[in-house]
């Protein structure tokens, strides 16, 4: 029931457990809709944040949380509308970055640079080795 008036973070929490289907959820959503998010290198920094073996458990969950927030096909404002869909992703990634950007490194910015320059191939999940 708590579910159901948690605007949405709920099955955040839970979908965020799932690290093999954020990875595979994020790239396809990441795919969809990169070319009109205004924060898609801050997203994609944030990704490869949450998957570098290097970073501390605690805030890869913040990461993970946020990250699985935008993958979510249903949540407090949903990503088909025009204009206003994303900013609710914004305003959770924006958080979450907050709260953990010193551990969001030069090296995870340069891969979400490198990523978005090559136009998100297949090969542009770079998470498996460490940053």
């Amino acid at each position: 029931m708590a579910s159901e008036y948690s605007v949405g973070f709920e099955p955040a929490k839970r979908l965020a457990r799932d690290r093999a289907r954020v990875r595979r959820q994020f790239w396809a959503k990441l795919k969809r809709f990169a070319a009109t998010l205004p924060f898609a290198e801050d997203l994609l920094a944030a990704y490869y944040c949450a998957f570098d073996r290097q970073t501390p458990r605690h805030v890869q969950a913040a990461l993970l949380g946020a990250i699985a927030y935008f993958i979510l096909p249903f949540d407090f404002i949903p990503d088909m509308l025009p204009v206003l869909g994303f900013t609710d992703d914004a305003a959770v990634l924006a958080a979450a970055i907050r709260t953990v950007a010193s551990h969001i490194t030069p090296a995870h910015r340069d891969a979400a640079r490198a990523a978005l320059k090559r136009g998100l191939g297949p090969s542009d999940d770079l998470s498996e080795s460490s940053s």
